[in-house]
């Protein structure tokens, strides 16, 4: 890569999550509504307790595959229209695989986990990423890694600080929100992003975004 075009990604602002999109992925303590635009994403599904070992070598592929398009522009095949940006946080949308059992069973559950991408990544370069990752990580979920838009739409969302069992009284405060502004929840599956490292960060202290897809009823 010459010179100049090192220099031209220089300029600009760098673009972080925190500062630029604070509406998606930084909201109070309170229920609020949004409505939350397509956007692009590495994601991978699978089941089972989120503590186990797979669950850990999901995330890593994700985010060595997120690493790579983010320090690309070290490459001598610099992505057309790359800018810096810092990378995204892990985020998962959460089910139930058995739906007569309870959420607490976590073995039972099922997600599809994702970190969200720039806007410049296209379907080949997430190939070319995809085989290069490969190369340098011996990590099998890398070949199950899929690439794609989402566009959520209307949701009501919240900050749940503490402990991931706690969440079902940020779920209940949200939906009686949503009643009392007259909105319904339309999907009982959920959305997380995972704003805090558990393992460097005390349980109370731990910030997760809630994400759940809503409709108007009046």
């Amino acid at each position: 890569m010459s010179k100049a075009n090192k220099e031209s990604l220089s300029v600009g602002t760098k673009i972080e999550y925190r500062k630029d999109f604070k509406d998606i992925y930084l909201p109070k303590t309170m229920p609020v509504i949004i409505d939350v635009p397509k956007m692009k994403y590495v994601m991978i599904s699978g089941e089972g307790d989120p503590n186990g070992e797979e669950f850990a070598r999901v995330s890593e592929a994700l985010f060595s595959l997120s690493y790579a398009v983010k320090m690309s522009y070290k490459s001598n095949e610099v992505p057309a229209g790359y800018y810096e940006y810092t990378v995204f946080p892990l985020e998962g949308i959460w089910d139930l695989v058995d739906k007569s059992k309870p959420a607490t069973d976590k073995s039972n559950l099922k997600y599809t986990i994702m970190i969200r991408q720039p806007d410049f990544l296209t379907d080949e370069l997430f190939d070319r990423f995809v085989k290069r990752t490969k190369k340098k990580k011996q990590n099998p979920y890398l070949e199950k890694l899929t690439f794609g838009e989402i566009a959520e739409g209307l949701c009501c969302q919240i900050m749940h600080v503490g402990s991931f069992d706690d969440e079902p009284e940020s779920f209940a405060r949200m939906e009686a929100f949503c009643e009392e502004e007259g909105y319904v929840r339309s999907d009982y599956t959920h959305r997380e992003i995972y704003l805090s490292d558990p393992r460097k960060t005390e349980v109370t202290k731990l910030n997760t975004v809630l994400r759940f897809a809503v409709r108007r009823f009046r």
